[in-house]
């Protein structure tokens, strides 16, 4: 039983990466009116940061305006090794949009 709660925690991330802009901020307002979802998380990483903050910024602004708000963003940073067997750290940002 746990896996599908877990499962369902899941359902309200949203990862920001090189896809359209407009496909994040559709997952995000599909969360909120179709799935009911009470909170979503948009996650990034470096790069991806502040295409993060203007996605999340979009969807509550013009299309859930009134109906959400930021609840918290923590920024942090990850340590992983790249392709060629370097120690790299990239920044990283969590967004929480709250009903």
């Amino acid at each position: 039983m746990e896996d599908s709660t877990e499962e369902k925690e899941k359902d309200n991330i949203i990862f920001v990466g090189e896809k359209n802009f407009m496909n994040y901020v559709t997952a995000i307002v599909l969360q909120f009116t179709s799935l009911g979802a009470e909170e979503v998380i948009v996650k990034a990483r470096g790069k991806f940061i502040a295409k993060a903050v203007d996605i999340s910024e979009v969807a509550m602004k013009r299309f859930l305006e009134s109906q959400v708000k930021t609840d918290k963003v923590l920024i942090n940073s990850e340590e992983f090794t790249n392709k060629e067997g370097r120690q790299i750290r990239v920044s990283t940002i969590e967004i929480y949009i709250k009903k």
